[in-house]
């Protein structure tokens, strides 16, 4: 079996009412028509939105049949081992210019015995946000099942929800059971998320979409909204920068489901994983990624897939959201 080598993608856009222009504005990235769009999926094996290679000779496979070939040495032995025929992560980009709609995510457990398929544990890096940019996050203290059942039954949903403002640079672990949804202003997103496209809609601010209300999935959000969560935010101030060659990290996460570095690289930077795939995200910059002496282009708005046991040696000042097991 001929070695693998780092993948390009071709990305999945996802028309959305809430969506805009910026993922062609703002990340370099070519839309295929003059429509709004708010979802990019970069990595993914969900049938949903399936990544095809549009790199080197496996060009026009799918991630999923190549990890069904690969199998360990495509996500790391030990991964291949525990997740099966199943690749683990989703990896997006969001634009989201109206309000999207309140919803929560199921957890693994709820997920895999209600709909046959993963949880959703997801995060949101902000790469750009507006100054009235908000969004809600949680519920407000106090809020019990009780006072949420009998509020939104009347259609109520004053004083439910915890709202906070974002910037650039914030994080953000939606954790199963978070209730969540934007408010007010622009936002554009990283999402690293479980290999699943389950959300259960709670309230989409009556808007209507061909002439029709979305279906809500009230029911459902009741068993699996968890009414202690709150959001776990981090931020460039209150992360610790670590010293690496070649320039400076952040360990944004470090969850069962997913890690996540930040990466400012302004020399080169050697990287190699011995257990996992790397995912690395180019939040800013351009550079040239070179791996087993060929080297690849890389510029803001690519994402790049970096199979186990291969060295990577990145060049130019470049800010990298790497996502890895």
């Amino acid at each position: 079996m001929k070695k693998l080598y780092p993948l390009k993608f071709k990305k999945v856009f996802k028309e959305k009412i809430w969506g805009g222009r910026s993922f062609s504005e703002k990340l370099n990235m070519t839309l295929p028509t003059e429509k709004l769009y708010g979802e990019s999926w970069e990595v993914s094996s969900h049938k949903n939105g399936m990544s095809i290679v549009e790199n080197g000779r496996l060009k026009g496979k799918t991630l999923e049949e190549l990890f069904l070939e690969y199998k360990g040495d495509f996500v790391g032995e030990g991964i291949y081992s525990k997740y099966g025929e199943k690749f683990p992560l989703l990896i997006k980009y969001l634009d989201i210019n109206d309000r999207l709609s309140v919803q929560v995510h199921p957890s693994d457990e709820y997920a895999l015995r209600v709909e046959g398929e993963f949880g959703k544990s997801e995060s949101w890096y902000i790469l750009e946000a507006s100054e009235d940019a908000k969004l809600i996050m949680g519920l407000k203290n106090g809020i019990t099942p009780e006072i949420f059942a009998g509020k939104t039954k009347n259609k109520d949903f004053e004083n439910l929800f915890n709202v906070i403002s974002v910037k650039k640079g914030d994080f953000i672990n939606v954790t199963p059971g978070l209730i969540h949804a934007s408010l007010e202003g622009s936002i554009v997103i990283c999402e690293v998320q479980q290999n699943s496209d389950m959300t259960y809609r709670i309230y989409d601010f009556d808007r209507l979409v061909d002439g029709k209300l979305r279906d809500l999935h009230l029911d459902k959000a009741m068993e699996v909204i968890d009414y202690e969560n709150a959001p776990q935010i981090s931020t460039n101030e209150t992360r610790k920068s670590i010293e690496i060659d070649g320039g400076s990290k952040q360990e944004i996460a470090r969850d069962k489901y997913f890690n996540i570095d930040k990466l400012l690289l302004e020399e080169k930077f050697e990287d190699v994983d011995q257990n996992s795939f790397m995912i690395y995200s180019i939040l800013e910059g351009e550079g040239k990624l070179t791996c087993d002496g060929v080297d690849y282009p890389i510029k803001k708005g690519d994402t790049w897939y970096i199979p186990p046991k291969l060295e990577a040696v990145i060049e130019g000042r470049l800010e990298i959201l790497k996502t890895f097991l």
